[in-house]
């Protein structure tokens, strides 16, 4: 896999000076996450731990598409789902109120012409859109699921679980990285990447395979930022050194801010 940093050679100064954040994310999305770090001082360094590519059954999405005035709801899983399992612009009914399981997401269906998607109000993640209140009895709703293969079942099956008809379509697949970490072990080796970035329990599998066991050594001496406990749980099974944040891009930036911080004073005392 071609390792690449994100930022410039020069990023401005800021409280994450100083600091290399390795970036997981598939490649499409880690871009405005890049930016953001690279704001604050930081060098992004690009690792993409998890490839994001087209389903093998387009006809699906497309027949779905077609009949997106049959649902009532329709909620996309992520990112990824929102990009490539949105229709055409203009195409989206002012009608079919859609769900995101965050702000990340939300953001990524106004960009492709779906405006309006509810977010939870508690957690980040299936569990949050499930607890919203509206979602409680959704008898007699039609509602579409946009996933990937493999995907977590749970949210499907409580919505059907309360009433609702549910139907789910893939629009994309994971697959895993081609080829070793290496260019990612020369950086850990020489010191440049300090902190890690990991948004997914599948990407965190990925990175630690393409490492091998002397890569998670490297890997396990710097702190990996995750957002969610589910994803934490999976990072510390694998021997990292899990470091949970709120959820979204946010929290993971105030995660980072405050490590910074605590490092810097460390450093002074």
């Amino acid at each position: 896999m071609t390792f690449h940093p994100l930022a410039p050679r020069e990023p401005p100064r800021g409280p994450l000076s100083g600091i290399g954040v390795v970036v997981t994310r598939p490649a499409r999305q880690a871009g405005a996450f890049a930016q953001k770090l690279a704001a604050l001082g930081a060098t992004p360094i690009a690792w993409p731990a998890i490839v994001i590519l087209p389903p093998d059954d387009s006809a699906s999405l497309a027949r779905v598409h077609l009949e997106l005035d049959r649902y009532d709801l329709a909620f996309f899983v992520s990112a990824n789902a929102a990009e490539y399992g949105a229709p055409a612009p203009g195409r989206w009914p002012a009608r079919l109120q859609a769900y995101a399981p965050g702000p990340g997401t939300a953001e990524a269906l106004a960009s492709v012409g779906v405006p309006g998607a509810r977010v939870p109000e508690t957690s980040f993640d299936s569990e949050g859109l499930l607890a919203l209140p509206e979602l409680a009895d959704v008898r007699g709703r039609r509602a579409i699921v946009f996933r990937g293969d493999g995907g977590r079942e749970h949210l499907a099956r409580t919505l059907a679980a309360r009433g609702a008809t549910v139907e789910s379509v893939s629009c994309y697949r994971r697959a895993a990285p081609a080829g070793e970490a290496r260019g990612l072990l020369d950086v850990l080796r020489e010191g440049r990447a300090h902190a890690l970035t990991l948004t997914s329990a599948e990407g965190a599998d990925n990175l630690v395979r393409a490492a091998g066991d002397d890569g998670r050594a490297l890997l396990a001496r710097i702190p990996a930022f995750v957002p969610h406990p589910r994803i934490a749980d999976r990072v510390r099974a694998l021997g990292l050194d899990a470091r949970l944040t709120p959820g979204g891009d946010a929290g993971l930036v105030a995660g980072l801010l405050e490590w910074a911080l605590a490092r810097t004073t460390t450093e002074e005392d």
